[in-house]
Parts: structure tokens; sequence; C-alpha cells
């Protein structure tokens, strides 16, 4: 199948255009053309995709493999981990109080990060799907970071070509005061290094690994190297390389957290009900599609 693909900013983000249901593609023809698209944009917007848990992983699996499920506080909503709930709904399927444990965790959302960068391997494609939105309520606003390593002068380039960082969900969360992880978590989430510099293999462009999970530069001060990230984060999110993504009911965006970062923007959250659910694969080689036999079990088709 065809898939066409127009550009919505001026340095990444694709809007497929044409009528392509997710829940049916199994073809490698298609798979990769959305593999191709996802390398040359970034990111890739999908429109009117009602994925139900089961579908949406198993599409996840088919176009990119391994499904992380070193996830956190998602026990109550999914049995399996591979599903990130992205909403400000309790477990009763109610809005969430101010103080919520939940929602002063999910607050950090909103800070420029990359899915899964404190996990090793880390997160290559995330998969938000909207399943019940406010228009207008919370847009996720994303950067393209090849974008800013291409703009940065010759001598930093090289300066921090070798640097390695130590990526840590529990550093960013204190940014914002947070500490409230258990004891299981603290084992879970210990976090990862990972070059801040990288090259994105279907591509061959560079780019920045950057963002708030980003904790300190190995071998380095703390402090110089968290200067150093400020100044690169300053620096990747000008204006030019930013899009933000205004959700509908049924959009489905992927990214690339290898070379793009992300935030949710504001809303009144404990106003307006919002239901998004993401997957996230893992940054390893890519498997073998799922067998027919578990699709049909599992979506009934």
């Amino acid at each position: 199948m065809a898939v066409t693909i127009r550009q919505l900013s001026t340095v990444f983000v694709g809007e497929v255009t044409n009528d392509i249901d997710l829940r049916s593609v199994e073809d490698e023809e298609t798979l990769q053309a959305i593999r191709d698209g996802m390398d040359q944009y970034g990111v890739l917007v999908f429109h009117g995709q009602m994925f139900t848990d089961a579908e949406q992983m198993l599409f996840a699996e088919r176009l990119d493999g391994q499904l992380n499920r070193v996830g956190v506080l998602d026990k109550a909503k999914f049995a399996d981990r591979a599903l990130v709930d992205i909403s400000n709904l309790d477990e009763n399927d109610e809005i969430m109080d101010t103080y919520a444990r939940k929602r002063m965790y999910s607050l950090g959302n909103r800070l420029w990060h990359c899915d899964a960068a404190f996990n090793d391997p880390r997160g290559r494609y995330s998969m938000l799907n909207a399943r019940s939105v406010t228009p207008g309520a919370g847009d996720t606003e994303f950067c393209d970071l090849r974008a800013a390593y291409d703009s940065l002068d010759d001598a930093t380039k090289e300066m921090i070509e070798p640097l390695k960082a130590n990526f840590s969900i529990m550093h960013s969360r204190a940014v914002l005061g947070f500490d409230d992880f258990t004891d299981e978590e603290k084992v879970k989430l210990k976090g990862a290094v990972h070059p801040i510099v990288d090259t994105i293999p279907g591509s061959g462009r560079k780019t920045l690994y950057i963002a708030s999970h980003a904790s300190h530069i190995i071998d380095w001060p703390v402090p110089d190297g968290r200067l150093l990230l400020l100044d690169l984060r300053d620096h990747a999110i000008d204006k030019r390389n930013r899009y933000a993504h205004k959700w509908r009911d049924g959009d489905f965006v992927i990214w690339d957290n290898r070379c793009t970062m992300h935030r949710g923007l504001p809303y009144e959250d404990t106003k307006y009900r919002r239901q998004l659910v993401r997957v996230t694969t893992l940054d390893v080689p890519r498997t073998t599609p799922v067998a027919q036999e578990a699709i049909a079990v599992q979506t009934g088709r």
C-alpha cells in the first residue's frame, strides 16, 4: 500500500494523508514505507485510528519489534506494562485530584524529554493514540534534535562528540520536587548511560540525544555537565525546530525518541477529561512480525 505524506513543519513532522487503517496493516511493504517516513520526518501523524489495547500493541510489534515494559504507576490501569496511560483519569475513570500521586508524577511529561531514555536498551518509537480528548486542550510539542545538531558550530560538535550522559527518570522528576518512588520502582528505574551524539541508521543523520532525563555528563563535574546539557537543550528548542500537535479523537502519532524531544503543554487537567494510550518500542534489532495466529486471537479477526 502506498503511504502519502505531507510535511507539517519546515524541518520535520509528516502527516499521512491517505486512508490507512493501521489495525489491518500487516504487509511488509507498507510497514517499511512507514519506517522510511519515520527516518525522514522523525514524527508521523495519522488520523482516524481507534485502536483497542491489544490492537495497538500488535501494530507496534509489527512495525518495530520489541515493546518496552519498564513502566511505573500503571498497575491499576493495564495488566500489560507495555501500555502507558497518558490521561488525567484515575482507576475509577474519574478526573484525578490535584495532589494525586499519579498526577504529580505525570507533571514531569511537561518537561522536554525522550521516552525511555533512562532504559538500556533505550526507547525507539513511541506511538500515542488519542482515545478521547477535549479539542484545544493539552497539545504535545515536538523538537527535532537532528536540526538542532546540524545548527551547532563545528567546535561544539567536536567537543560533544565523545560525551556520554547518565539518564534517570528519578532525576527529571526531582527537578519538579517529585520523589515518591517505591523501593521496587527505584530498583527498576536505576537509569542508563547513552552517548549525547548519535547517528540514526535509517537516515544516516547525526542527532543530539539529551532532554530532562539527562542528569549529568559522565566523567565531568556534575555542575559543568548540567550547564552543558541546559545549553544544548536551550539551543535545541529554537522555535524553528518545533511543532505543536493539536489532538483530536482517533489521532495516532509516532515519534522517534532517538532524534526528537517532546513535552505535553499545560491544560486544565482537573477540569477536562483526557485519555491517550502510549506504547514504546525498544532500540534493538527488529524481530520478525508477530504470528498471524496471535493477531487473530487478540483482535478477533
